[in-house]
């Protein structure tokens, strides 16, 4: 199962490329991916449009430190938990709050909640 549907892919771009016009956005975050084994999770808002690979969002791997920043779609696709499991696409996630509440949020209880 792929990472992102091709509809998020379209959403992450052009969440990209209204960060790449120096738009100041604050979206509802696109994907949640997670390690089913570890305790990894990962909030994308956007892509970035220059290599479609690079994706901005809420990282969250476990440590009780969540911040904003970059992740590789194509690393994250390499990922294995302990128990040998890949990173997973959540299938029922929607988005409830922006991007900059889910941060605050997850600064406050040291991890992503939702």
């Amino acid at each position: 199962m792929p990472l992102i549907t091709d509809a998020q892919r379209e959403q992450l771009l052009a969440n990209g490329r209204a960060r790449a016009g120096g738009q100041a956005i604050d979206p509802l975050p696109v994907a949640r991916l997670f390690t089913p084994d570890a305790h990894a999770t990962w909030l994308l808002a956007s892509l970035d449009p220059a290599d479609e690979d690079t994706a901005y969002g809420l990282c969250d791997v476990g440590i009780g430190m969540p911040a904003l920043g970059t992740v590789k779609l194509s690393e994250l696709a390499s990922i294995v938990g302990p128990l040998k499991r890949p990173v997973m696409r959540d299938l029922y996630f929607r988005a409830t709050r922006t991007l900059s509440e889910y941060t605050r949020l997850a600064q406050l209880n040291g991890s992503i909640i939702d």
